[in-house]
């Protein structure tokens, strides 16, 4: 059982994987003064990184063994079962709390669970990112003001969820929210992962087209805004895709629908229904405006109308469901107390929600 005296903010986090998400992260705590030792599969960026404060080791054991208050997962999910394996019998249970930054949960969690090593596992995924890979690439600057997904379960010890916490908003100075791992993984499919294979099928359309030189010569803004994603390595979007697939299915599924029956208001000349459709997600272009009309940094500005911060107090006998209940409301947390009870301060993002 672990050790139920609550956590300080972790002074050590050790980072499997230096590509963009973990070289990002890993920079991004050293800057802040946490102790960071990495591994990647691959030595090439360790010299870089031990003069970016990092502290690199040649086996990925000795990174379990380094006993770090927090160790982040960040290598591929195709790689996580030998990687888990490798780490198994090395790390410290009572010691080390395991993370992750995949983007889908369920499949790392069950995989956690057959290593053995579910009683020390929190889920985790920062909404940070961008088209390019690999530590070339890692910048601090990448985990500027994210957002981060934590996901729990019934079982899920409060130490353990507020060592990964605090590693988030102490270590890393973002904001989380808190899930369960189904919710995310549906929600994630439905901002990212469905997204990206809408734009993939856009390019695919474009390289197809005979007059495709002409077309990408009159591409402007609208274009390159819904094909960004589809410049990621076509490996890695793949992957992706396929450890969220029963979900990225159905949304595909769904939007082909939508796309079939605009299709067919345009056939018909039915005007009415067009304007339905294009009015449908009104909601939602009220909700971007709302947020473009607000100054970027209300600590800057001054505007004290932009967040609200505000205690919010978690029962200790519910605090998952009081977490879950808190993102649900579209607050995002931004700090924890030292005390088990785990006061929080909420950041409330005060414009109108999706309705």
């Amino acid at each position: 059982m672990v050790d139920r005296t609550p956590p300080s903010t972790p002074t050590s986090v050790g980072i499997v994987g230096l590509g963009l998400i973990g070289g990002s992260l890993a920079r991004r705590l050293v800057s802040r003064g946490v102790n960071v030792t990495a591994w990647n599969h691959r030595d090439h960026p360790y010299a870089q990184a031990t003069a970016d404060g990092i502290r690199c080791v040649p086996d990925l054991r000795d990174l379990a063994q380094d006993r770090p208050d927090v160790l982040v997962l960040c290598n591929p999910l195709r790689a996580m079962p030998e990687v888990l394996a490798a780490l198994a019998p090395a790390i410290d249970r009572q010691a080390t709390t395991l993370t992750d930054v995949g983007s889908v949960k369920g499949m790392v969690r069950s995989q956690v669970e057959a290593a053995g090593l579910g009683e020390c596992y929190v889920g985790a995924h920062p909404m940070a990112g961008n088209e390019l890979s690999g530590w070339r690439s890692a910048d601090p600057a990448l985990y500027d003001d994210a957002l981060w997904a934590v996901t729990v379960r019934g079982d899920t010890e409060y130490p353990r969820f507020a060592a990964v916490a605090r590693m988030i908003t102490a270590g890393a100075g973002n904001r989380m929210i808190v899930l369960d791992d189904g919710t995310h993984d549906r929600a994630a499919a439905l901002i990212s992962h469905m997204p990206h294979v809408v734009a993939t099928a856009m390019i695919n359309e474009l390289t197809d087209d005979p007059d495709r030189n002409i077309a990408a010569a009159l591409a402007a803004g609208s274009w390159r805004d819904m094909t960004r994603v589809a410049l990621t390595d076509p490996d890695r979007t793949r992957a992706m895709v396929e450890e969220d697939a029963a979900n990225v299915e159905d949304l595909l599924r769904r939007m082909a629908g939508r796309l079939n029956a605009a299709a067919d208001m345009l056939r018909d000349g039915d005007g009415t229904a067009l304007t339905r459709f294009f009015a449908e997600g009104q909601p939602f272009r009220d909700y971007k405006m709302a947020q473009r009309a607000m100054p970027p940094d209300n600590a800057a500005s001054g505007d004290s109308n932009r967040y609200a911060e505000r205690e919010l107090r978690i029962d200790p006998m519910h605090w998952q469901d009081d977490l879950i209940a808190s993102a649900r409301r579209g607050e995002h947390i931004t700090a924890f107390a030292e005390d088990h009870a785990g006061h929080a301060t909420i950041r409330v993002q005060l414009r109108s929600a999706v309705a």
